[in-house]
């Protein structure tokens, strides 16, 4: 059985509109990776994180799947996991 992350390399080493798609979505992953590091380093769980934000559970996993969310969500995601929400703007090589 071929593994997910064999026929993502795959395709991103020789499909080049597969590789930019990928590519374009590189702050989204970078994000919802960030969510789920602070809430498990908060020892919460997903519905722990909703009660503490005052949403629900399916909110953060769609957060964590990948929805953008505010800067108020995020302001209230950081405030309830202990956290501090840093924005950086950071020059990108030419």
């Amino acid at each position: 059985m071929t593994k997910l992350k064999d026929l993502h390399d795959k395709w991103y080493k020789n499909d080049p509109e597969y590789a930019a798609e990928y590519d374009a979505l590189e702050d989204e992953f970078a994000l919802a990776s960030a969510v789920i590091n602070a809430r498990k380093q908060a020892n919460l769980t997903q519905e722990e994180l909703a009660k503490k934000m005052e949403t629900t559970q399916a909110q953060i996993a769609r957060i964590e799947g990948g929805k953008m969310p505010s800067m108020r969500t995020l302001e209230r995601l950081a405030a309830a996991t202990g956290t501090q929400l840093k924005v950086t703007f950071e020059s990108v090589p030419k």
